[in-house]
């Protein structure tokens, strides 16, 4: 058969769907591997995808999405960010995951370079590849909080680098950018004239401190504004298989968004959009209880990491503990990770899965039930 393209053959494999995968194969293995909200999701929402369906609506949706998801998605932006953005920069999609591929899309072309956190989540570099581009990881490194510092990544910038991809709050990390160090990375941008790809899928879950977009200090014209910001529904209020989330994007751009929109995915489902415009309006306990789970899940998962001895970066926001297991890995995580979850049955995500400098560390979901993360981490060999 004829050879599949070479910039597919890149793509790398995804360690995270690799571990969690073999772990669904075990019948009773804990899986603390992947981010899969537990709750029931609220009635309201449920019941207006249902309602869309027996109204028989549908049909193709705008490319952009039914008017009043978009206006939703804008005030909530509006209301938690202060950006004066309008429902005419909202891009309704199929989670962020296609909000990042319709981003590098518009921006990206073969041979240019973007600029993706090490460690990050997988699928910036898998969707760098995918459009013949090349990911560059700038380091977040252990001494430094796993905070970017704009000088590591300003030596990495080449006439090639087009785009500067952001995460907070990170996955894996659970860090979060602060307010000084975002507007710092939005200079950096603007002096070398970078877009920017800002990932801010667990924006709802930080703990003790502000979530801070990069939006805030982007320009509001044509020309000036550089960011692309990716929301999702999936995290926020669990509706991760229905596949629903925003892009907000610079003015100027709708006959561009259209196109790509139309040759990708052309609209998102309409009952998906119809329960994302219920849970974004409707009432918002799910999205309390769920924080209040989450917070109570990292307090109680640190406490068992500090009585074992196991370093840990102290999460403030999203819903993942970034613990340090290189006294047990030998030097190789992904293999550990592995044989852990053989001998143990507890599934962890190695810390190779982000990049390089996640040897010898594995990121912990912390959204399941409380007693199988204290069950499953009971089993870690202690230091």
């Amino acid at each position: 058969m004829p050879e599949l393209a070479a910039h597919v053959r890149d793509v790398p494999v995804n360690q995270i769907r690799e571990i969690t995968e073999a772990a669904w194969r075990i019948p009773g293995a804990l899986v603390l591997s992947i981010g899969e909200p537990g709750f029931p999701l609220p009635r309201h929402v449920l019941d207006a995808g249902i309602a869309c369906l027996d109204r028989d609506e549908t049909n193709y949706t705008p490319n952009a999405g039914i008017p009043g998801l978009r206006e939703a998605f804008a005030a909530r932006f509006r209301e938690q960010q202060g950006v004066d953005v309008g429902a005419d920069r909202i891009y309704v999609v199929a989670g962020a995951q296609q909000g990042l591929h319709l981003a590098m899309s518009l921006l990206l072309a073969p041979g240019d370079e973007i600029l993706i956190p090490n460690p990050g989540y997988p699928t910036f570099a898998m969707t760098g590849r995918l459009l013949g581009a090349h990911p560059v990881g700038y380091p977040l490194y252990p001494e430094h909080g796993f905070q970017p510092r704009t000088a590591d990544i300003e030596a990495l910038i080449t006439e090639r680098t087009r785009v500067l991809v952001l995460n907070s709050p990170s996955n894996p990390l659970g860090a979060v950018l602060g307010e000084d160090l975002t507007r710092g990375l939005m200079d950096l941008a603007r002096r070398h004239d970078l877009w920017v790809i800002s990932d801010e899928c667990y924006e709802a879950f930080t703990y003790d401190v502000p979530h801070v977009s990069p939006a805030r200090f982007d320009g509001g014209t044509p020309g000036e504004a550089r960011v692309f910001t990716s929301l999702t529904l999936s995290k926020t209020y669990g509706l991760t298989g229905l596949r629903i989330g925003a892009l907000v994007c610079p003015p100027g751009l709708k006959q561009q968004m259209d196109n790509v929109m139309e040759s990708i995915v052309s609209c998102v489902a309409a009952p998906s959009q119809y329960a994302a415009l219920a849970a974004l309006t409707g009432p918002q306990d799910y999205v309390r209880a769920a924080h209040g789970h989450y917070r109570e899940n990292r307090d109680a998962a640190s406490a068992v990491l500090d009585a074992k001895g196991i370093p840990y970066l102290q999460a403030q926001g999203a819903f993942y503990l970034w613990a340090d297991v290189s006294h047990a890995s030998g030097g190789d995580v992904r293999s550990w990770a592995r044989r852990f979850l053989a001998d143990s049955g507890v599934a962890l995500a190695p810390g190779t899965a982000f990049g390089s400098i996640g040897e010898g560390w594995v990121r912990i979901a912390l959204c399941g039930r409380k007693q199988d993360l204290l069950e499953g981490l009971s089993r870690l060999p202690a230091q």
